[in-house]
């Protein structure tokens, strides 16, 4: 594994077959070049990530007004919605489903003829798709189904040599996953809600998205349980805070991750079971800035359980609310391995 500010070492792996870690605003992307089955199921491989599960596509900044034009390829069909949608919202935090066009591996659409789109608006990620000159298939940098990664430290100690180039491009600024829109449908529908907020979409569309439906695409994220730390995760309403941390408590060690105001109301401190206490910030863009790292923070604490507080669900706290309740969710997965843990037999 290599690491660095390289664009032309970046691309060269890309071009030859190899995964790169970047920066997004959102978080990092494991990448690979979307029109090589090849590649993609590298993605595949070093996640551990079911191959039914689609991957995102990202693509460079798009001249203003060619949307249709520009996704040619990529797309097999644009709905006016999301035309809509990509002039208001890309380059940015926003992921379009629409029709897969040839130039897209299947397996990058987890084998489905639908395809998540975005333009993210990292500067180094669009010097990255710029010179690359196609597109990047890209899920979080991580192991499937665990916290995502928002600085490059993050990825080396999640995927270390498996990845092939990681290119470093400090924290990320939203912290949080894209928001997706299924744009194939009848109505545009809001799958996964993320940085941008779903009150925008709507200010824009100029009417309600409708919600996930049994006819909805599959879609990164969708699953009960993601976004998990090794530490079992109780997601409890911000007025419930105070008597989840006193339950817990009682059941071995613990860490309290809430915004300030939450944990002000609530009265926690560490002591007596509490092992830590995170307050994020109380404005949701910057909480949902801070939220990953605090919880890997937390988990590196090796606490039992993280009593998390859920923020009220307007903007971003949307998002945070989503994260919190599925790396609440039921374990079917084996957790990720840790640095910490003994050796078999220990």
């Amino acid at each position: 594994m290599r690491r660095g500010t390289d664009i032309d070492e970046a691309v060269a792996v890309l071009r030859g077959g190899g995964l790169v870690a970047f920066p997004t605003e959102t978080v990092y992307g494991l990448g690979a070049d979307a029109s090589s089955p090849a590649a993609v199921a590298r993605v595949y491989a070093v996640k551990g990530r079911p191959d039914d599960h689609p991957l995102i596509v990202h693509l460079a900044p798009l001249a203003p007004g060619a949307t249709g034009a520009a996704l040619a390829g990529w797309a097999a069909a644009v709905p006016p919605a999301a035309e809509a949608l990509a002039r208001a919202f890309w380059p940015g935090p926003l992921t379009l489903i629409v029709a897969r066009g040839p130039r897209i591996a299947a397996a990058a659409a987890g084998g489905g003829d639908t395809v998540g789109l975005r333009v993210p608006s990292h500067p180094l990620a669009q010097r990255l798709l710029a010179a690359f000159g196609g597109a990047i298939a890209a899920p979080s940098a991580n192991r499937f189904g665990a916290v995502s990664p928002t600085t490059a430290d993050h990825v080396v100690a999640d995927l270390g040599d498996d990845v092939d180039y990681v290119l470093d491009g400090g924290a990320c600024d939203v912290g949080v996953e894209s928001t997706i829109v299924d744009c194939t449908g009848p109505a545009p529908a809001l799958l996964r809600p993320g940085g941008v907020a779903r009150e925008d979409l709507e200010r824009v569309l100029g009417a309600p998205l409708a919600e996930r439906s049994a006819a909805s695409p599959r879609s990164s994220g969708s699953l009960p349980s993601h976004y998990a730390p090794r530490a079992r995760v109780a997601a409890v309403d911000a007025d419930a805070l105070a008597a989840a941390v006193a339950s817990e408590r009682r059941r071995g060690a613990i860490a309290v991750l809430a915004q300030a105001a939450a944990i002000a109301r609530a009265g926690v401190t560490p002591g007596d079971g509490v092992v830590a206490v995170v307050a994020l910030p109380d404005e949701p863009a910057a909480a949902a800035r801070q939220l990953y790292a605090a919880l890997r923070d937390l988990d590196a604490t090796g606490v039992d359980v993280i009593v998390a507080a859920l923020p009220a669900e307007v903007g971003l706290g949307a998002a945070i609310a989503d994260r919190l309740r599925r790396a609440a969710g039921p374990r079917d997965r084996p957790r990720a391995p840790s640095p910490d843990d003994p050796e078999p037999g220990t």
